[in-house]
């Protein structure tokens, strides 16, 4: 097993360990695209509901049929047939296709966008930058995510993944969970730029403000 792979996060504190059983669940398999510190690992998951889901629960996944390769690009993918589970402390982020995310109808849909607010950002999750949307309650500052919370990763939804200037993800896959363990920076920017986003000038005169759109 390469050096630095596997090493969890010792300064945590873990759940209990549940069974085998318990910890997999048992739906897939899911495909799952996961980048470590030095790995970008490939294959299949087999979990039980949404894939946030089951990396929250802090457990190490049941993976099969893993190919992994350099995360710069280095070098080809090859199978790591030895790999058989996968702890999330080890994962900074994990690309999500649209098999791994909750089938919600549109009336849900709806109310998700109601109770919760987009906010456009830039996280700093070393070595990776990841700009896109997060959805959060109102009057919540997005720099809270620093904080250590009850979910371990967070959604970024239309979101791309930058190491240097090299985008590492598929363009087709437009939610990206990023592992707030690692996430070092918070700032709001303009997407469409990348840079910074400006407040509007001016008081605000009521209602939702720059602060609570994102924009």
């Amino acid at each position: 097993m390469p050096f630095g792979f596997g090493r969890g996060r010792k300064d945590e504190p873990r759940p209990a360990a549940a069974s085998p059983g318990a910890t997999a669940g048992r739906r897939g398999p899911v495909a799952f695209d996961g980048l470590t510190e030095e790995w970008r690992l490939v294959g299949f998951m087999e979990i039980e509901g949404r894939l946030s889901d089951a990396l929250n629960r802090r457990q190490p996944i049941h993976i099969h049929d893993v190919r992994w390769a350099p995360i710069d690009g280095s070098e080809p993918f090859t199978p790591a047939p030895g790999l058989g589970l996968v702890d999330p402390y080890d994962l900074i982020i994990v690309l999500a296709g649209e098999d791994t995310l909750p089938l919600l109808t549109e009336e849900e849909k709806a109310a998700h966008r109601v109770h919760k607010v987009p906010y456009d950002v830039a996280l700093e999750v070393p070595p990776f930058r990841v700009i896109g949307t997060v959805y959060l309650h109102p009057g919540s500052d997005p720099g809270r995510l620093l904080e250590r919370g009850t979910d371990m990763f967070v959604p970024v939804n239309d979101a791309v993944a930058l190491l240097g200037e090299r985008q590492v993800n598929d363009p087709a896959i437009g939610t990206i969970l990023v592992n707030r363990f690692y996430l070092r920076g918070v700032e709001q920017v303009d997407k469409r730029t990348r840079t910074r986003a400006e407040p509007l000038p001016g008081r605000p005169l009521g209602g939702v403000s720059w602060r609570d759109t994102g924009r």
